[in-house]
């Protein structure tokens, strides 16, 4: 079964953070692969990053796009479950201090779920490569907070998120009233590029300095 194996901690220790943040990882990696694609390629002087490891580097065995099974369910619930103890014990180190959930892929994916579940809310999301997980007709929860800003982006020949389950995330986001950026990126790798990386930056940086992101990173 799914589930949280370890975390991988970096940055700055959390009661001295201005900001925290926790990373994601897509299936079949890592933590320390997310570290060097994406935490290292950050400026985050006043950030405290966790990096949950999944058990078998997978969060559930399904692809986001098929139909929700029961398996599917029972183990959203157990690494959901996971990453709303890790946000708890994490904001239980630093009270008060703002937390941005982020994700790549798979890991998007499952940081799309937790937002819209409505527990343990982060201060903002970043979804890259990411969409909902399940079929647009499946019971799925959407309880997100109304203007949660929620960064969501696609590549847009991307092997595991086709263009239409993302569109179909940008939908639901809307509809439940999130402050919502998206960026489709042509013919780009199932890879986080030099703007998406941009676009958290300037999201850490927004919440460490008390404002409300504004998400207006460039391209």
């Amino acid at each position: 079964m799914p589930g949280i194996a370890d975390i991988l901690t970096l940055g700055v220790p959390p009661d001295e953070a201005r900001v925290l943040c926790i990373f994601v990882h897509g299936r079949g990696q890592t933590p320390e692969e997310m570290e060097v694609a994406v935490i290292r390629r950050l400026s985050a002087p006043d950030a405290a990053f966790a990096l949950p490891r999944a058990i078998g580097k997978s969060w559930y065995s399904a692809r986001a796009i098929d139909p929700l099974e029961d398996t599917t369910r029972a183990e959203l619930a157990v690494s959901l479950a996971g990453l709303a103890g890790t946000i708890a014990d994490l904001r239980d180190k630093a009270p008060g201090t703002p937390l941005v959930l982020a994700g790549f892929s798979q890991g998007a994916c499952l940081a799309l779920e937790h937002a819209f579940a409505g527990r343990a809310k982060p201060d903002a999301v970043i979804a890259f490569t990411g969409c909902r997980v399940g079929l647009a007709g499946d019971d799925r929860p959407a309880d997100l907070s109304p203007g949660l800003p929620v960064y969501l982006s696609a590549g847009s020949d991307d092997p595991w998120i086709p263009l239409s389950a993302f569109a179909e995330a940008a939908v639901d986001l809307g509809n439940a009233g999130a402050a919502l950026r998206c960026d489709v990126f042509p013919s780009r790798p199932h890879e986080v590029s030099h703007a998406e990386i941009a676009m958290l930056e300037t999201v850490l940086r927004d919440q460490s300095l008390g404002r409300k992101p504004r998400m207006e990173a460039p391209r």
